[in-house]
């Protein structure tokens, strides 16, 4: 498969308009033409990844954590590790792709997987997917002899995405018209002459991150200096709050249980080393989750006024935040901050490999592993 047809299987299991705002997911090496046989997933990209994925023969990374997300200052040999991955990656010709808050946050994703080890009960999103970063409609008129290369390019770009199809689209005949003025180059017609061309009504669905490079997409494709477009902001269906996408989750469980009980439910994960704190509470129900570090999302919680939450799970949260939580009656449970997110890779390669037939050879990496590890534990 072309990269780019192996980055909308990607979308679609972890549609990146679900990501934070602030976060770099995406592609960030590789070229969307290039052929990917093989994809190698991790939580970090090291050095030591990126030699295990050349000798698997892979030609694609997903790393879970975005390599880059602060600017690089230069890619040396002789600079530090975080410039030598991505020129060790670069070199060796892998593509690089980052899921990370969009994977957390998508149904079935890291938040889900998560509360599904505490117990039965139903969810909602700490904090719901915004309208800003959901999808919009690219409206753009093209002569009937571009149609095709337009829409094209911009399904290439990541437009015409609709759950699991491809490439939708829909068009409609209509006359375009037009006087190309003094200093124009029209593609049809005369300067100071008006012209009327035979065209297409081309609209496609764009998720929000991908909306630029989708219209650059159109303007190289169309064969008119000035393309005529409307790009128009779409309202995201309604849904119930249990089906809901978002940042964290509240899980209201069918049953309580004991602060040792929920703690215990995590006990087995890899790299885990579960930590708990709390003042005496007896029965948890209502139990907010976020996998990595979670402590600043819990805060919005806590300044909403809590909403009923008993307890917080995350993988770690700095030490005023535990201390806080715990003072005010809750109950805190910390796994450790990749042991919240790297069992769940196993989980997304089955998902990814439903999703894409067949094509790919979907791994997950060996060399991959949380920088610290309690001792007798590694």
């Amino acid at each position: 498969m072309k990269l780019d047809e192996v980055l909308r299987v990607l979308r679609s299991v972890a549609p990146e308009r679900l990501a934070e705002p602030w976060d770099k997911v995406g592609r960030q090496l590789g070229s969307p033409t290039q052929r990917v046989s093989g994809a190698m997933l991790c939580i970090d990209l090291t050095e030591t990844v990126v030699a295990e994925a050349v000798k698997k023969k892979c030609e694609l990374i997903v790393s879970y954590h975005p390599p880059i997300f602060r600017p690089l200052e230069g890619l040396r040999d002789d600079g530090p590790w975080t410039q030598r991955r991505i020129l060790a990656a670069a070199r060796a010709g892998l593509a690089v792709y980052s899921p990370h808050t969009a994977l957390d946050a998508v149904r079935g994703g890291v938040c889900d997987w998560l509360c599904g080890r505490i117990g039965p009960g139903s969810s909602a999103p700490i904090r719901p997917a915004s309208a800003e970063r959901d999808a919009f409609k690219v409206v753009v008129f093209v002569p009937e002899a571009d149609e095709a290369a337009v829409r094209s390019a911009m399904a290439a770009a990541g437009a015409g995405g609709i759950g699991n199809y491809r490439e939708c689209s829909f068009s409609i005949p209509g006359a375009g018209g037009f006087r190309p003025v003094e200093g124009a180059n029209p593609a049809i017609g005369e300067v100071g002459k008006r012209e009327e061309v035979a065209e297409r009504r081309l609209e496609m669905l764009v998720p929000g991150p991908r909306l630029a490079e989708v219209l650059g997409e159109l303007r190289r494709a169309h064969s008119y200096e000035e393309p005529a477009f409307d790009v128009l902001r779409l309202e995201p269906e309604p849904a119930a709050a249990e089906q809901a996408a978002g940042a964290g989750r509240v899980l209201t469980l069918d049953r309580g249980v004991t602060p040792d009980a929920l703690a215990t439910s995590f006990d087995g994960l890899p790299e885990a080393a579960v930590k708990l704190g709390h003042r005496g509470v007896k029965r948890v129900r209502t139990v907010a989750v976020c996998p990595g570090a979670g402590g600043s999302l819990f805060e919005e919680v806590e300044a909403s006024g809590g909403g009923g939450v008993d307890a917080y799970v995350t993988g770690e949260m700095q030490h005023h935040q535990a201390l806080d939580l715990v003072q005010r009656g809750r109950v805190v449970v910390l796994l450790g901050h990749t042991a919240s997110e790297r069992p769940y890779l196993p989980v997304y390669r089955d998902r990814l490999r439903r999703a894409e037939g067949g094509s790919v050879k979907w791994s997950v990496s060996r060399a991959d592993r949380a920088p610290l590890v309690w001792r007798g534990r590694g």
